[in-house]
């Protein structure tokens, strides 16, 4: 995505069949913002970060389980998926979503 240039995020990834489509938005040593669609029962599988990150739904919604616990989120959810717990993503429905990943100032936590 060029910079200083205005996009409608929802828009910049279409939905492919029984496929998950990533897009980088801004990749650097510190971290990175990810687009990503999911069709129905697509997903992440379960991983264990050793960075937080957070996930904000921009269209449908999708199943989040963060150390065991599901959650729900819908269109403007967004969750922090703590550092070192095991957490997986799965479409609930077509949805799409951002994530950011910040792998620096974990001196002060």
């Amino acid at each position: 995505m060029a910079k200083a240039q205005a996009k409608v995020l929802v828009e910049i990834l279409e939905y492919l069949p029984d496929a998950v489509v990533s897009k980088s938005i801004i990749k650097k040593l510190t971290g990175a913002v990810t687009v990503s669609s999911l069709d129905d029962g697509q997903g992440f599988a379960e991983k264990i970060s050793p960075f937080d990150t957070f996930v904000q739904i921009i269209e449908g919604q999708a199943e989040v389980v963060i150390n065991g616990e599901c959650r729900i989120l819908k269109t403007g959810d967004g969750i922090v998926i703590p550092a070192h717990k095991p957490n997986s993503i799965k479409a609930d429905g077509r949805f799409k979503m951002i994530s950011t990943v910040i792998k620096s100032g974990y001196e002060s936590d």
